[in-house]
């Protein structure tokens, strides 16, 4: 139609900073360890400070957290809402304090096996007070999470949390480590 503007999809992307240095972040939405170290970039980017830091995060989805790919699309779609990374960002903090709504018991079993993906949704909506159900639905999040998926593996990312600092994948790095020896390492 002419004269009409159509606004264009846009999932914002989950990055925060504008330093030099770039810390790329891979989380899975329901794993402990990605959990920790998504607690500590906060601090980490407070420390080093936005303009020498880039923190990037990249969601790994992995097979074993069975609910995984559903988690992911909901934290793009938030991304995608108007309030964009901050409502990605409220998404992954809800799921990782109520991590136990969200995954299996050992990977395999316990009462969320008769969870529905649109009862995630709405457990995650309850939680953020974000409305995701038509983001949700919207086909272009395919792009986020097929981008993400093949990034990874063509970095050799297999498992979460995994780091790299400037492009280089960081084996030995952990979320274990305190925030000091991150700022350390990327200072």
């Amino acid at each position: 139609m002419r004269g009409v503007a159509v606004a264009e999809f846009r999932v914002d992307p989950l990055v925060w900073g504008q330093g030099p240095r770039q810390l790329e972040v891979f989380l899975e939405p329901t794993c402990p360890y990605s959990a920790k170290a998504f607690g500590k970039l906060e601090q980490l980017l407070a420390e080093l400070g936005e303009d020498r830091l880039t923190v990037k995060i990249r969601l790994h989805s992995q097979p074993w957290h069975m609910f995984s790919p559903v988690i992911v699309r909901a934290i793009y779609a938030a991304a995608s809402l108007p309030a964009g990374k901050a409502a990605a960002r409220q998404v992954m903090q809800a799921v990782y304090e109520h991590r136990e709504e969200f995954e299996f018991e050992q990977h395999a079993t316990g009462p969320n096996r008769d969870a529905t993906p649109n009862d995630l949704i709405r457990r995650i909506e309850g939680y953020t007070g974000l409305k995701l159900m038509a983001a949700f639905d919207e086909p272009q999040l395919d792009k986020s999470t097929r981008w993400d998926a093949r990034y990874a593996r063509q970095n050799g990312i297999h498992v979460s949390p995994s780091f790299m600092i400037d492009g280089i994948v960081q084996a030995d790095m952990s979320s274990g480590d305190e925030v000091s020896v991150w700022v350390k390492r990327l200072g």
